[in-house]
């Protein structure tokens, strides 16, 4: 098979097209002859060496894929309700920059109807990522007013329009007034550019001093102190990246006075069953939202696969509204 494999530790020149064997399913994996592949922000720490494979993960890059089921053991499409041929999407811990992947079973989700293998290529890191902290650790409510640092990302996307569609305010920070606006047009309530406002001032502004209840972070480091600020009383912080740094100073007494929980999470290491809880929570209560067009994928740009060193270097300009996909 094809695949795009990282040469060396790296910029995005080391990426490089590649032949190699094509992966045999084990027990509880589909194989899936891949169409299309996301890009995500782990891809890149991985291709610089920050980012290690869990134990016995490809160390092909790609954490999520579309395409058909082209092979696995009878009881195990059966379990997932799955045959030969279908088309599906999938989450991976690793290999999704090849032709043929294997993916836990619990982890293959039916290709919402009406998208496209390109379309839903992109779901599945950003909707598992945000299902698990915003609604699952955070739980947000309907009602409740969420911030989003970063709304134009992948991650920001989806953030801003499942809670919309499930009924929360959402204020998100972006880098530039043509980002603020996209994030507007796909449904957030407010847009702040945090190279020109003070997100803390806007953010009591626009709630009446209360403040929000959740926080979705991909930044921490100085953020935090500010976060703390910024949510209300019995507020949440979920941070998901680090992209500010791994060091924080905070005001504990302001986070025990306002009854606040900060909580932190990686899903890469996490267990193939915890991920399969979260892939039947998205069945259940996002994929009718995709399918009924008041959720939708948004993607930037669509690359050939041996162009993923080009799609590398758009991620990290930071130009690129949603998600960067790759074609095979």
């Amino acid at each position: 098979m094809r695949a795009i494999e990282i040469s060396a530790p790296g910029g995005p020149e080391v990426l490089r097209p590649c032949e190699r064997p094509a992966p045999e399913p084990k027990a509880g994996e589909l194989l899936i002859a891949v169409q299309a592949s996301g890009v995500n922000r782990p891809d890149v720490l991985q291709r610089k060496g920050l980012y290690p494979m869990p134990p016995g993960v490809s160390d092909l890059p790609g954490l999520e894929i579309a395409g058909t089921v082209a092979g696995g053991s009878v009881a195990d499409l059966a379990a997932a309700g799955l045959a030969i041929g279908d088309a599906v999407c999938a989450l991976v811990a690793g290999g999704g920059y090849a032709e043929f992947c294997v993916a836990p079973a619990g982890q293959c989700l039916p290709l919402p109807k009406g998208l496209s293998m390109v379309e839903a290529a992109s779901l599945p890191e950003t909707f598992f990522t945000v299902w698990q902290n915003v609604f699952t650790i955070a739980r947000l409510k309907p009602g409740e007013t969420l911030l989003v640092q970063g709304g134009s990302s992948g991650i920001g996307v989806t953030a801003i329009q499942l809670a919309k569609a499930l009924g929360s305010r959402v204020i998100v920070t972006a880098g530039s007034d043509e980002k603020c606006a996209a994030c507007v047009a796909l449904g957030a309530d407010h847009a702040i550019n945090y190279r020109t406002q003070d997100f803390v001032a806007e953010v009591r502004r626009l709630t009446g001093g209360r403040g929000v209840d959740v926080v979705l972070d991909m930044v921490a480091g100085d953020y935090v102190a500010r976060e703390v600020e910024c949510l209300a009383e019995d507020g949440r912080l979920a941070i998901i990246a680090v992209q500010g740094g791994t060091k924080s100073a905070f005001d504990a007494g302001l986070l025990l006075r306002k009854r606040l929980t900060i909580t932190g999470s990686t899903l890469r290491p996490r267990s193939v069953a915890y991920k399969t809880l979260l892939a039947q929570d998205l069945r259940a209560e996002v994929w009718s939202l995709l399918e009924s067009g008041r959720v939708k994928p948004v993607v930037h740009q669509v690359f050939p696969a041996a162009q993923a060193a080009q799609a590398h270097a758009l991620m990290e300009s930071s130009t690129h509204v949603g998600k960067i996909v790759l074609t095979w």
